[in-house]
């Protein structure tokens, strides 16, 4: 099998994962009588489910607590008919996007205050999609980052260079 095969299966199967999950999050946004259209696509390797429409703020909840939640019964579900862990990410109501951008340009404001006082500078307790975000846009300014700390208190900690 070449490298290329190898890659359509493995698209083939996020695939799966994505269908699977926007079936599961179908079933979920019936019982609670919401509105919303649901996207599939693949992003790197990981399947990404987006529900998108109407007021969706109570599937996201404060801080996205209620999103996490979500998301973790959706790679439940997933789990439990593919037999596989799956990395897959949900979004609601465009939340990730939104705190994708938020959390890239706080790593950048951030970076530059440590890198101008010399000092560290730890950050409030963050989820570990969130914490991703920091610290690529820590590296992307030159600098370095840790997690420290336990979940679900485990934070970020931005040092100069």
């Amino acid at each position: 099998m070449s490298q290329t095969d190898t890659t359509e299966v493995d698209v083939q199967a996020l695939e799966q994962e994505g269908e699977i999950a926007a079936d599961y999050i179908e079933g979920l946004l019936d019982i609670g009588d919401f509105d919303g259209d649901i996207d599939m696509d693949v992003e790197g390797e990981r399947a990404v489910v987006a529900v998108v429409g109407a007021s969706l703020d109570e599937l996201v909840g404060k801080r996205g607590e209620v999103l996490e939640a979500l998301q973790e019964l959706t790679r439940l579900a997933v789990h439990r008919q593919t037999g596989n862990r799956t990395r897959l990410m949900l979004d609601i109501g465009g939340y990730r996007e939104r705190r994708r951008a938020e959390l890239a340009a706080l790593g950048a404001d951030v970076s530059a205050e440590v890198q101008k006082s010399g000092q560290p500078k730890p950050l409030a307790p963050m989820t570990p999609f969130e914490r991703k975000i920091v610290h690529d846009a820590v590296a992307a300014a030159g600098l370095r980052s840790e997690s420290e700390g336990e979940e679900p208190e485990r934070f970020v900690v931005v040092y100069p260079s």
